[in-house]
């Protein structure tokens, strides 16, 4: 061989060492989920058109809206549970709490948690607000005791900032300037006042969550950053300039706003009735309902003002380029629809709430999904658009098919509390309680959730339940 050919050679070969040195490994993509307490479908981008909410429906314009997401449990607690762990669970708000004492107690084998999985895959899991039950993660008499933690080994930080009220239970019922609930009904249903986005606990989560999303941001490890906002839970607070939004505006008639007359999935709303409500009823006060359901609007813009400071923060840092953003709210809540002011039952009012994906160059964007789909898809959905293997352990279905073919079908979907569970079909909904009554509506007629046909149609009520038992099992 020659001098040249030798030389040729090393050449050569120097230059696909240098190619295979300067192609960096493709980094995992990092993961922004946005959990909103209590929030139902009231947005405009899902076609409430009172509605202010311009940051989520940016976010819905550049993803995947599901108009027809289902949570599992009409609660705080069992719908985070689902969520975080990908497998139904238990109906109270202590399920996550019951789960880490299973393993403290270590007696039985307990599947990991959606960012504990993440984490084993190189993740920086990082939770800010109220993203398990409890803001912050942790229990105790004011939920900050670091010995009863709600998700143990999930998350490399579990942030709650606090500022005036105190502690992590002071701002979860919090309203403006540190107030703290002692006694709900020697505190206000609603209230707007004078101030900036600090004047309420939502201003300091947003504040604290852009902190960690510009440090996650900066570092070569993937992230898993969720972000917990608190309003619009109960009671209805947000700064003053949100509420003149929807000051003096009528708003549209509740739909079928009659308390039922049978057995029903129906309950007196005891939540709500047990703040000061000035001796007022909002399904007897027309007034009042309205000026409640304009305060939970303002507390609805109030929460996507900081969704807007999040998605800010994450374009600004340049990490928008490779971050999948998943915003969801924790169950729907009634306002007013069978005579119900809150959340706790099976009807769709309380089940139904908002999902979007967006991920990064997604093709189908600004796009809307009428496919059943539960949270319990969340967990398997996430793990196929990071490339992570996705868990046996978990219950749910990947949506990423749907991502990617919006018009394709979903699946009937569950949910349930402690004394019955519903199906939801594409045309029917059951509720099976448990001591055998049935509930049935056909959501092909215009009565849909108001009249319980369930003697008419025993074979559709078979059906359902085996479809229920197999789902279950």
């Amino acid at each position: 061989m020659t001098h040249r050919k030798i030389l040729s050679l090393f050449i050569i070969s120097g230059l696909l060492i240098l190619a295979c040195q300067s192609t960096p490994k493709p980094q995992k993509p990092n993961i922004l989920l946005l959990c909103i307490d209590d929030l139902r479908p009231e947005l405009k981008s899902f076609g409430v058109d009172y509605i202010h909410s311009p940051h989520i429906d940016q976010l819905a314009a550049t993803g995947v809206r599901f108009e027809r997401h289902f949570v599992n449990a009409p609660s705080c607690g069992p719908s985070r549970f689902t969520l975080l762990s990908g497998r139904y669970g238990p109906p109270g708000n202590d399920a996550l709490f019951l789960r880490a004492q299973k393993i403290r107690a270590g007696k039985e084998t307990v599947t990991p948690t959606m960012p504990e999985w993440f984490k084993t895959q190189g993740y920086t899991t990082v939770s800010v607000g109220k993203v398990s039950h409890h803001p912050g993660g942790r229990g105790g008499a004011d939920w900050n005791d670091s010995l009863q933690v709600e998700l143990p080994q999930a998350w490399d930080k579990h942030l709650m900032p606090v500022g005036a009220w105190e502690h992590p239970r002071g701002a979860m019922h919090g309203l403006a300037k540190g107030e703290i609930r002692h006694k709900a009904e020697e505190m206000d249903i609603f209230q707007h006042a004078e101030g900036d986005d600090f004047l309420y606990p939502d201003g300091l989560i947003a504040a604290t969550a852009v902190e960690q999303l510009n440090q996650l941001a900066a570092q070569e490890q993937p992230f898993f950053l969720a972000v917990g906002i608190l309003k619009p839970h109960l009671p209805f607070g947000a700064p003053k300039s949100y509420y003149d939004l929807y000051e003096g505006r009528s708003l549209p008639a509740i739909e079928h706003p009659a308390k039922p007359t049978e057995k029903m999935t129906w309950h007196p709303s005891g939540e709500f009735m047990k703040y000061n409500r000035w001796g007022k009823d909002p399904n007897q006060d027309a007034a009042f309902a309205e000026e409640v359901r304009r305060h939970y609007a303002a507390a609805v813009s109030y929460a996507d003002a900081q969704v807007g400071k999040v998605l800010q923060a994450l374009k600004e840092s340049g990490a928008d380029q490779n971050t999948i953003v998943v915003l969801w709210g924790d169950h729907g809540w009634h306002l007013g629809e069978h005579g119900i002011w809150g959340k706790h039952s099976l009807f769709e009012e309380a089940l139904r709430s908002p999902l979007i994906i967006h991920t990064p160059q997604m093709q189908q964007q600004g796009v809307s999904s009428s496919a059943l789909v539960e949270t319990l898809d969340i967990f398997p959905t996430l793990c196929d658009l990071a490339g992570l293997k996705k868990p046996e352990f978990a219950q749910g279905t990947s949506l990423q098919y749907i991502l990617e073919e919006p018009q394709q079908e979903g699946h009937p979907v569950i949910a349930y509390k402690n004394d019955a569970t519903t199906l939801r079909t594409t045309t029917h909904r059951m509720v099976l309680h448990k001591d055998g009554y049935v509930e049935l509506y056909d959501h092909r007629t215009a009565a849909k959730e108001t009249k319980n046909v369930a003697d008419q149609y025993p074979e559709v009520v078979h059906s359902l339940k085996q479809m229920m038992e197999a789902k279950l099992n």
